[in-house]
């Protein structure tokens, strides 16, 4: 059975299982190319009805084919996956998030929680070095406003957050996907193929979907803290913990839980002093790490208090805090260096709607061990949005591959 569809606008890549498809006379269309030409349609017959029906297709009529793949992000997992999906010939559509100041107050901005970060210096491939040239010669002009200045020409330094994760996002781009800068408010589950709701309105069918959305760590909500992120507070002790700034200088965690005792006992490895802030009178953390905290020398537990205020200038970032007695009035400063947060993560799981089967903590469960299926066919989760234990770019970046292998091996199971 054969159809010809006289000038059509072609949206995506003309790949399907069902539909062999052959372009008269432009072999090589590319997605978003307009032309005058034949587009001869062979149907193969399957158990259900006939494909055309279900494409709704009528000569002179514009029409959209579903994708292979849409990741959902724009971290290390998403742009990992795209790479890697793109290089299967899978024509990955990444749906990256809006760029607004909102998602940087939200702690959840495009590139994702390393474009809240300054040095990287524990990503394998980056030593220090002068990075400006490099990434001046790597990453596209149009990219290049996204870029953290290099501090300068007489020392060498690591490759910032920022400029790690775009070049990430260079490397994906470089194979030809294609990125949408706006926010995904709702996935549909309930049919075949699956769809994708922008905020836009404009709903996306595709074959199969990686959430990559990442975890945004959770703060005090202090204006003052916000002031310095990035010059002294921070939400990943591993991230940033060996940092010059903070080499044998006084730091404070905020937090009570596991989570709090393992940043404090991995800053007291650079810190001249760690002060572990608890509201309480007792650490939430399990008994062995409370009595670890308890036994370092080098952390000093603040039983009791609340962190009012973090203190600081434009020129040196954070120096100090003021906290407030949780069993009396009084208050006091401690003069500091580093500010870092334990308090947890949420995952960015809201636009799912509960549509995915998480976790007792609420991250995408994968249903498979060692695999990053979800409880849905088809859907797979990469990246913190499914870790929270590691929680680090490189782990992030490992799993965006799994990820992207998975939905390959599942889209050519299905016979797409």
């Amino acid at each position: 059975m054969h159809f010809i569809i006289e000038n059509v606008w072609v949206t995506e890549q003309l790949t399907i299982a069902q539909v062999y498809v052959a372009l008269l006379p432009s072999y090589n269309l590319r997605p978003g190319q307009h032309g005058t030409f034949r587009l001869v349609w062979t149907l193969i017959r399957t158990a259900d009805p006939w494909v055309l029906p279900s494409l709704s297709l009528a000569p002179g009529k514009d029409f959209i084919l579903a994708q292979n793949v849409v990741i959902i992000g724009s971290g290390p997992a998403a742009w990992t996956a795209a790479i890697y999906a793109a290089r299967a010939n899978l024509n990955p559509l990444v749906i990256e998030g809006q760029n607004i100041q909102e998602h940087y107050d939200r702690g959840r901005p495009p590139l994702g929680q390393l474009a809240l970060t300054t040095e990287v210096e524990n990503y394998p491939g980056f030593p220090f070095g002068h990075m400006q040239s490099f990434l001046e010669s790597a990453i596209d002009e149009k990219q290049r406003y996204l870029l953290t200045p290099d501090p300068g020409t007489d020392q060498k330094y690591s490759v910032t957050g920022p400029n790690l994760v775009l070049l990430m996002k260079q490397q994906a781009l470089n194979f030809g996907i294609r990125v949408i800068a706006d926010d995904v408010v709702d996935i549909d589950t309930g049919s075949r193929p699956l769809k994708v709701q922008a905020e836009e309105g404009d709903w996306h069918e595709t074959h199969a979907i990686i959430v990559a959305t990442g975890a945004s760590a959770n703060y005090l909500g202090l204006e003052s803290e916000n002031r310095y992120k990035n010059k002294g507070v921070s939400a990943c002790a591993v991230c940033d913990g060996a940092l010059p700034r903070f080499r044998e200088k006084p730091l404070v965690v905020v937090g009570g839980g596991d989570s709090a005792v393992e940043e404090a006992d991995y800053l007291s490895k650079f810190a001249s002093t760690v002060y572990l802030v608890h509201r309480r009178d007792k650490l939430r953390a399990s008994k062995i790490m409370a009595q670890r905290a308890e036994d370092n020398p080098k952390i000093d537990i603040v039983w009791n208090h609340v962190v009012d205020e973090v203190l600081g200038n434009d020129q040196d970032g954070v120096t100090g805090v003021r906290l407030d007695s949780t069993a009396d009035e009084s208050s006091h400063k401690l003069d500091i260096a580093g500010f870092f947060l334990a308090i947890g993560h949420t995952p960015n799981t809201e636009f799912l709607k509960d549509k995915l089967e998480l976790n007792e903590k609420g991250y995408l469960k994968w249903t498979v061990p060692f695999r990053t299926n979800t409880s849905v066919e088809g859907i797979f989760a990469a990246g913190d949005v499914s870790d929270d234990y590691y929680r680090q770019a490189v782990t992030a970046a490992g799993t965006g591959c799994m990820a992207a292998l998975d939905a390959e091996r599942w889209l050519a199971s299905q016979g797409i």
